[in-house]
């Protein structure tokens, strides 16, 4: 039995109480969600009783379009379609409260649109509650995903759950919501925070969408100071063209967060790049709780061919600026990145194009190489490039950190960012958090080993950083790769020998004997091979650790 009801003095729980925890704004509500939906068992009259179930998606980003009651434990729920789109049916988001203590309840999502993703590898669907603010998994022993004959074959997602809290309410939902209220909250702060920038940063309303909601640029870099008279290099990076992928608006987050820091690879970043980013794409959509289209049903991601002002405001404004960088003579654009969140497949990946210049297409390789070795979750069998110009695109704010120090990692490599032979980027270190030092003390006197993170250095061959030689670093580069240690000890040792003789040094290798006014050795820098740290885990106690730690001075002090 199915009722609508907007009284919310049934359940005790005003609707105000459920703005005060939500992440998203109320705003308009509807577009066909359930509102405030009381499910009563049938025969069922007069005001409802705890456990009387109520349903409700009238808020931002919310998706729920239809309740089922199939028994007193079990609901049918059901996606609504996209405005204009009835066939896609993936993105939910809703809440339930009323509930009553120690109440098991199953939950089937009966129309999924795309029955291949990622509940058949295991994922699972989020729950928070208002007293629990945190977004959790709902384990998967209690999540079934399955063909069902009595839903005529379509696959369902299945998941039970026990409320424990009869005063929470329950938040239900595919991915962690990014709404367009949360964007501009955001972008308020983050403008606050880079007023130290000045002339490095900027928010500009570049359109407007249908619905009149804002399309913001930033822009964050500024002229290469050390080469005025060069092009200034342009990434552009765009993301949520579809408003179900609401980890790509996290990336986002993550990308701008670091590039405004004081961190020294944004520093070196905004002296030689100038970075286009668009935050949120499709935000009529994204407050809608729609998966990929616009208000009108577009998919604007397959949208950029017909792209005009009317129908599609936002990606034809985006084409434009595009194309002002492209034939400014001042500008060379790099890259246009796409951020996606897949529904299929798993870690981070790209998605890129191919080229008949090799030149081209090499310099275009580079960059998913270079994310391979920042980003812990790279999937390089996701990674694929196709002739398609329609199929651009790339794969939690962890993973926009990752790009920003890839962004840095592909300019030095290709020469635009001049690489400095310091620790500086490295190893900076800051002033240690009050509340970090605090968790330290408490934890000194603890039983457990002392194990702690290093920077290992690069590696580098075939650069030269003497002042007055021809010799590449790889000959004085300690490593066990090529020849073994002690062979490499005896280059070193004949190198700096030859030098010395011909710079005028008496005495044997290492006494520093010099003759009056002959110059100065050049200096060497030797950079160590990187290595692991093996612990033996064995030693549970400090005592033991500081024992072995001076038995093993000693030792090396006697060798």
């Amino acid at each position: 039995m199915l009722q609508r009801s907007s009284n919310t003095a049934e359940t005790g729980l005003g609707r105000a109480n459920y703005v005060l925890d939500s992440d998203d704004s109320d705003g308009e509500g509807g577009m066909g969600n359930v509102n405030r939906l009381i499910m009563r068992p049938p025969g069922h009259s007069g005001k409802a009783k705890r456990g009387h179930l109520c349903f409700d998606a009238s808020f931002e980003t919310g998706n729920l379009g239809r309740v089922d009651l199939v028994n007193e434990y079990e609901y049918d729920l059901f996606i609504r379609p996209d405005s204009c789109s009835p066939k896609l049916r993936f993105w939910f988001n809703f809440t339930v409260d009323n509930v009553k203590q120690d109440q098991k309840v199953i939950f089937n999502i009966v129309n999924i649109s795309k029955e291949k993703n990622l509940f058949m590898e295991n994922m699972t669907p989020l729950v928070k509650s208002s007293s629990r603010p945190k977004w959790q998994r709902i384990p998967k022993q209690h999540v079934f995903y399955h063909k069902s004959v009595v839903h005529q074959g379509h696959y369902v997602l299945s998941f039970s759950f026990g409320f424990d809290k009869e005063d929470d309410i329950f938040h239900f939902c595919l991915a962690p919501p990014y709404s367009y209220t949360r964007l501009q909250t955001f972008l308020n702060i983050l403008e606050k925070k880079a007023t130290y920038l000045s002339e490095n940063f900027k928010r500009e309303h570049l359109e407007s969408s249908v619905q009149n909601r804002r399309l913001d640029l930033i822009t964050i870099g500024s002229l290469d100071r050390n080469q005025p008279k060069s092009k200034r290099r342009v990434v552009a990076i765009m993301a949520r063209v579809h408003p179900g992928e609401s980890p790509s608006s996290f990336v986002c987050q993550g990308l701008l967060e670091l590039l405004i820091s004081s961190n020294s690879i944004a520093a070196a970043l905004r002296e030689h790049i100038i970075f286009k980013i668009i935050p949120m794409l499709n935000p009529d959509g994204v407050f809608l709780g729609n998966y990929r289209s616009t208000v009108a049903g577009s998919d604007l991601n397959r949208s950029w061919h017909i792209a005009n002002p009317w129908c599609h405001p936002t990606i034809k404004a985006v084409i434009d600026m595009l194309l002002v960088l492209d034939r400014n003579k001042e500008f060379q654009l790099d890259f246009v990145l796409d951020i996606h969140a897949h529904s299929s497949l798993k870690g981070c990946f790209v998605y890129g194009n191919t080229y008949d210049d090799v030149y081209r297409y090499e310099r275009h390789i580079l960059f998913p190489k270079l994310l391979a070795t920042t980003c812990d979750d790279y999937i390089a069998e996701n990674t694929m490039f196709n002739s398609d110009n329609g199929k651009i695109a790339i794969k939690d704010m962890r993973c926009g950190r990752n790009l920003v120090r890839t962004f840095l990692e592909y300019y030095h490599n290709t020469g635009a960012i001049p690489f400095q032979i310091t620790s500086e980027i490295a190893n900076r270190r800051h002033r240690p958090r009050i509340r970090q030092i605090r968790r330290r003390n408490r934890n000194r006197y603890q039983p457990r080993p002392l194990t702690s993170r290093t920077v290992a250095q690069l590696h580098f061959k075939n650069l030269n950083i003497n002042y007055d030689s021809d010799t590449s670093l790889d000959d004085f580069t300690y490593s066990y790769r090529n020849s073994g240690p002690q062979r490499t000890f005896e280059r070193i040792s004949e190198q700096l020998n030859s030098r010395r003789a011909a710079a005028g040094v008496e005495g044997e290798y290492g006494k520093k004997v010099y003759r009056s006014g002959s110059p100065l050795p050049a200096t060497f820098v030797v950079l160590p091979e990187p290595s692991l740290s093996i612990i033996d885990f064995n030693l549970i106690s400090r005592e033991d650790i500081e024992k072995v730690s001076n038995f093993n001075k000693v030792k090396v002090k006697k060798s």
